[in-house]
């Protein structure tokens, strides 16, 4: 093996923006329920289960349901969830993704994806890169949420790899403690401030530059 080095990269954030399509679906859900939801209180769903999201979205429009209720709205917001994602196409990658997915398949670096997210390989499919991942790993491989390591150590094993070899790409404080833990190289795209634990950080995947890269893989 000539590189032995390899990337995992989160979805959500790093990928593709689904984030809007989930707070889409939760305000017209409380707006069905009689109150608003607002982008402020979104905040509260980051990297949170769909079952806690709509507690805390229920807590915020003091509103009590029966589980039998619940039940069905999960299923209702799940439903226009994907119905927005199957409107997806690739100008929905983010700026930055395609440059680097080509650097690495120019120096024939492997790289898998690392999702909590059920949804991902249609997703993947949506926006025309399910086919150009050597591995995926999503929410039907996991059991433990990051910050625990589980999908990345999957994603290390699925790729071959010895973890300590793997780069892993995240937006999410979670992800980032989650890299680390698996002894894994993390690189946080986002605010400086909020993803000091990563080992390199950038404001968006465009600032990595291939030199960055060269580097970082010999």
């Amino acid at each position: 093996m000539k590189n032995e080095k390899a990337f995992i990269f989160d979805l959500d954030g790093v990928i593709v923006d689904t984030a809007k399509y989930h707070y889409l679906a939760w305000k017209n859900l409380a707006n069905s329920l009689g109150f608003d939801f607002t982008e402020e209180q979104n905040e509260q769903l980051k990297g949170v289960s769909r079952v806690k999201s709509l507690e805390i979205l229920l807590g915020v429009g003091k509103v009590n349901l029966s589980e039998e209720k619940k039940e069905a709205l999960l299923k209702e917001k799940n439903k226009e969830y994907l119905a927005y994602v199957n409107t997806m196409t690739s100008a929905e990658i983010l700026p930055g993704v395609n440059k680097l997915l080509q650097f690495l398949e120019a120096n024939k670096i492997k790289f898998a994806l690392g999702s909590a997210s059920k949804n991902a390989p249609l997703i993947l499919e949506k926006v025309g890169l399910l086919k150009r991942f050597h591995a995926i790993v999503d929410g039907n491989d996991v059991t433990k949420a990051k910050p625990d390591p589980e999908v990345f150590l999957i994603g290390a094993k699925k790729l071959n790899t010895a973890p300590e070899n793997c780069i892993v790409v995240e937006d999410a404080i979670a992800g980032i403690q989650a890299a680390n833990s698996a002894k894994m190289t993390s690189i946080g795209i986002g605010d400086k401030t909020v993803l000091s634990e990563a080992d390199y950080v950038f404001e968006s995947m465009n600032e990595i530059t291939s030199d960055f890269l060269q580097n970082l893989i010999n």
